[in-house]
């Protein structure tokens, strides 16, 4: 049993279901596995391992009623991040001034795993207001990269994608305005998806005041896991709508079939940066899995993704600039108010009228990334134009924080249009693990997914790697 930290959230689920594992035995796997582990990466900092050893030993007694049908997540340990409210706690999201407001409710998604049976054994690390692409504040301090010390857990989910890579049970929240479920995802070799705008039912009871409309279309909910499989199960039951957010979506998750052989659109175009070669032969092999698995893989450009991604630093900074500097002003560390000064420094700061024409010109950019989706389904990039980066990357000299920037236009460009987004772990380069990004039709996840299963059925699952490591 001191093996179960090991499994997927589909395969605990179905051994709870059948009866052939009990909810403890699975909880004490994962909760040892934590202890043991999670002091050296502080992966998660607030530990609710007691009481998810007590919600264990509840579920195993429902269990005992022949009659009783588990949820879909019954019985599987999950961490949510700490930006995301779970009811009678604090969503300090990695600030001291916010470490006592506590949630009066769970937010939509955290209502949605808990419905499913899921069991929450911890919250995990984020920087000061999840807006830093590390892992790292004065509250809780610095999350480590399993793989390395050295390395980036990334950010700012980063603290779920170390405890994914670590084994601290299957399933981990974190969500994503610039890149922060992927940039996890591709530093730690584990697997996500970013759902499509309106996908994911968004709300948090502790929240101030209401998020400006940018952030609104920029960001979303999601799941980091182990595998694609895991991925999808978490993804859909999360997807469940929530009337606190009228910007949620009643789409069906799976779509009709579309025409095969699907179509895949394969860009490397580094747009005056240079692409590492690791990177290359990432495409690569992604590529030829997918035409492997019967894609009709082309090598085409889709529309310009630096449009998107200047979108990004222009409206998107703009408004960030307007609802959250004077916060961090007052309540940011050093770092963090020299990332926004460099933030500020490299956008292209707006007035009231260029701010309404970089929102009307976010139509056409993504009018003519649907066009082109309609004759390509799928789209396979690079995330990052360079392998994982330092832990401090984005505090050292400003010429390498321009760098790491320009190297993620494919990541915050795909915010800024709301299409879904999945990053999976392809190998490692430079000793540390790298990935693609997939990215797909609006409300599509599940054609992103089964390519990115294609694709994972080919080169396997990472974290294999890093844990035998310990063998």
């Amino acid at each position: 049993m001191t093996e179960l930290w090991k499994l997927d959230a589909v395969d605990v689920a179905e051994r709870i279901r059948t009866r052939s594992v009990s909810c403890t035995e699975v909880m004490e796997s994962v909760v040892a596995r934590i202890r043991q582990v999670n002091p050296s990466l502080n992966a998660i900092v607030d530990d609710h391992t007691g009481e998810a050893l007590q919600a264990a030993a509840v579920a195993d007694r429902d269990l005992l009623d022949e009659a009783f049908i588990p949820g879909r997540l019954f019985g599987v340990p999950v961490t949510i991040k700490v930006n995301c409210d779970v009811e009678g706690q604090a969503s300090p999201n990695g600030l001291a001034v916010l470490a006592k407001v506590i949630a009066t409710s769970d937010a939509p998604v955290v209502k949605n795993l808990r419905a499913a049976g899921a069991i929450i054994v911890g919250r995990t690390n984020a920087p000061e207001m999840s807006m830093r692409g590390t892992t790292d504040n004065p509250l809780h301090g610095r999350t480590y990269n399993p793989w390395h010390p050295d390395a980036s857990p990334g950010g700012s989910s980063g603290g779920a994608g170390s405890a994914a890579a670590a084994g601290f049970g299957p399933l981990h929240h974190g969500n994503d305005i610039g890149g922060s479920l992927r940039s996890p995802s591709f530093c730690n070799g584990v697997v996500t998806v970013k759902p499509t705008l309106g996908r994911m039912a968004t709300f948090n009871s502790t929240a101030s005041a209401e998020a400006g409309l940018l952030a609104r279309l920029m960001s979303t909910q999601g799941i980091i896991a182990r595998s694609v499989a895991d991925v999808r199960l978490a993804t859909e039951v999360m997807s469940a709508g929530d009337a606190r957010d009228p910007w949620w979506m009643p789409v069906p998750f799976h779509g009709a079939p579309l025409g095969r052989p699907i179509r895949v659109a394969v860009t490397r175009n580094p747009y005056d940066q240079v692409l590492h070669p690791g990177i290359a032969d990432a495409i690569d092999r992604a590529a030829g899995a997918l035409s492997d698995e019967g894609y009709d893989v082309v090598e085409t450009e889709p529309p310009p993704i630096m449009e998107a991604a200047q979108g990004w630093f222009s409206a998107g900074i703009t408004e960030l600039k307007l609802t959250g500097d004077a916060f961090v002003q007052q309540f940011g560390s050093d770092d963090l108010k020299l990332v926004f000064e460099r933030y500020y420094a490299i956008g292209n700061l707006l007035d009231l009228a260029g701010y309404r024409a970089g929102l009307s010109d976010r139509t056409r950019i993504l009018r003519e990334w649907s066009l082109f989706l309609e004759d390509h389904p799928l789209v396979l990039t690079p995330f990052l134009l360079c392998p994982t980066y330092a832990w401090n990357a984005d505090v050292s000299d400003e010429a390498e924080f321009r760098r790491l920037l320009f190297s993620t236009v494919y990541s915050y460009g795909m915010n800024f249009l709301g299409l879904p987004a999945g990053v999976l772990p392809t190998g490692l380069v430079e000793g540390l693990p790298a990935g693609v990004q997939l990215v797909g039709r609006r409300f599509r996840e599940d054609v992103v997914l089964d390519a990115m299963q294609a694709i994972e059925s080919r080169v396997g699952r990472l974290v294999d790697q890093l844990w035998a490591r310990e063998a």
